[in-house]
């Protein structure tokens, strides 16, 4: 239940504080005088999307506090438990709106997101305002107000329709891949033929290059070393070492000591000599090709540098290239395999929905028959006991929530034939459709304040009056608040507040005052004569208390 509502420099409010109660509450003024701002500001307060500038001129903000009573057990706790705000018998929500368009809210003095706020008003309230009629008059949403009265849900059905369109999306992409590979099939084999049989491997070709270079280059160098090892061997310096060798060993006994290091240097060099041979002879080794190995490993570069450049690939990526073409055969070669498994797929996903469809429309279709029943009680005493509200549940195209379309149809007099809402009823007659049909999908909503913005508008005289009634009925033992020009629908309510705008030093406030007994005399009055207040008015006024 709301308990009071504190508003702060919004709009044309300065200051005003309401304690509400229990029961029906009534709010009247002349049409102008500020009634919807009190609206705004608490659907602000409560996170709803309205007017984009609600603070007032001048001030620097704006703010608006609403205490509700939240008992135990009440749904806006689940809402403060997933929130971790810690759940109390006094919620209070408050909602700053700065001058320069930023808003802060906070619950319970814990600052929390517009979502948390919105979460917690659909637990807390419900508006029906002056224009859900036309929601009312629209087809499109007659399907949600059937299921929210049956209480549906519609996540397992959401969620086959989902896997349902994720299994076509699948399917799809199958059959167009299998079908582009099957377009280049013979580009594939041929591909793969070709990698297999070069058999390119990671690294050759750098390789290749490095062995051509040195075999084109051995053919410029090998006559020089050809000749530097002639030089060397028995043909050259190897031999005339030798013999000086051999002639210093001969002249030695008669040199004394004087020879001793040359011949341990020549010694020496001989050795060196031989290790040289050796090195020049391995280099001659390495040089010494077959012409045929140069062109056979020419002719292996460029075949791996002309695929490379047939696919755009780099040279060493060629095997990785390859084993991406052969998987593409494997798809093509278990594509049809793939392809049966996937419609299977998607035959248990259509199943799936077909199922969760099929639970919806006979839910509905029970539904449609409690509510015209429902209808049909709250119509009566709405002076509609002669009209005839039928749902009518049919089948359309396939979607998300299933297959049903929901009309609300009506007949306004016997043997007058049934037709859309917009054909048939009155403005009178469609706020009291809308009347009953809020009750009856409101059901037992144990804590959530109602809110009706002009719900009585198109009626008048005994009509008036019967609305009122229906009101007063539903605020027992709950909140409802209600937003009225009807005298009759007024005077029927157990707590009254007048709304009132005035101008003091060139600036427009709007103020509002509870009533007692004679205050609403005098306001009934009002309502009933205009401006000029005569004592027939008072006295009616008196009768529709009484």
């Amino acid at each position: 239940m709301l308990r009071s509502l504190d508003i702060r420099d919004m709009l044309i409010i300065d200051r005003l504080s309401l304690a509400f109660q229990p029961g029906l509450n009534v709010l009247t003024g002349e049409t102008g005088a500020g009634k919807s701002i009190l609206l705004d500001s608490l659907g602000f307060v409560l996170g709803w999307r309205g007017r984009a500038e609600l603070v007032r001129a001048g001030a620097d903000k704006g703010e608006v506090t609403a205490v509700f009573d939240l008992p135990p057990g009440h749904a806006a706790r689940a809402v403060l438990d997933e929130a971790g705000i810690e759940a109390e018998d006094e919620l209070i929500l408050r909602r700053v709106n700065f001058a320069d368009g930023r808003k802060t809210a906070w619950v319970n003095d814990r600052r929390v997101s517009g979502e948390v706020l919105r979460g917690l008003s659909d637990r807390l309230v419900e508006l029906h305002g002056q224009h859900d009629d036309r929601g009312l008059l629209n087809p499109r949403g007659h399907r949600q107000m059937l299921d929210t009265f049956a209480g549906l849900d519609l996540s397992a059905c959401r969620r086959a329709w989902t896997a349902l369109g994720a299994a076509r999306r699948t399917l799809l992409a199958a059959e167009e891949a299998l079908a582009a590979v099957r377009a280049e099939e013979d580009f594939l084999r041929h591909a793969v033929a070709e990698l297999d049989k070069l058999d390119p491997q990671p690294g050759e070709e750098a390789l290749l290059d490095t062995r051509r270079r040195e075999m084109q280059g051995a053919e410029k160098i090998r006559d020089d070393i050809a000749r530097a090892h002639r030089a060397l061997s028995a043909e050259g310096a190897e031999t005339l070492l030798v013999d000086a060798l051999r002639w210093l060993e001969t002249a030695s006994d008669r040199a004394g000591n004087r020879l001793e290091a040359p011949l341990a240097a020549l010694s020496r060099a001989l050795l060196e000599l031989g290790e040289a041979q050796d090195g020049v002879e391995a280099c001659l080794a390495d040089l010494d090709f077959d012409p045929r190995d140069l062109e056979a490993l020419e002719e292996r570069l460029f075949a791996i540098r002309a695929l490379a450049r047939k696919h755009s690939v780099l040279p060493d990526e060629l095997g990785t290239f390859a084993e991406e073409l052969r998987a593409r055969l494997a798809a093509l070669d278990g594509g049809t395999k793939q392809i049966d498994a996937l419609r299977r797929a998607l035959a248990e996903a259509e199943a799936a929905w077909e199922a969760e469809a099929a639970i919806l429309s006979e839910a509905r279709r029970g539904a449609a028959g409690r509510l015209d029943a429902a209808m049909a009680a709250e119509l009566a005493p709405l002076k509609m006991e002669r009209a005839v509200f039928e749902t009518q549940v049919t089948e359309a195209d396939p979607g998300p929530e299933g297959r049903d379309a929901v009309a609300f149809t009506v007949a306004t007099n016997p043997g007058a034939p049934a037709g859309p809402l917009n054909r048939i009823a009155s403005g009178g007659e469609l706020s009291r459709f809308l009347l009953a049909l809020k009750v009856c999908l409101t059901g037992d909503s144990p804590g959530l304040t109602l809110i009706f913005d002009e719900i009585d508008r198109g009626v008048g005289g005994a009509t008036a009056d019967a609305v009122g009634r229906r009101l007063k009925a539903l605020a027992e033992g709950a909140q409802v608040l209600v937003v009225t020009h009807s005298p009759q629908v007024a005077a029927l309510g157990a707590h009254h507040w007048r709304v009132e705008k005035r101008v003091a030093h060139g600036m427009t406030t709007s103020t509002v005052s509870p009533l007692g007994a004679g205050d609403r005399i005098e306001e009934i009055a009002r309502m009933l004569a205009g401006d000029t207040i005569t004592d027939a008015a008072r006295e009616a006024a008196r009768a529709l208390l009484d």
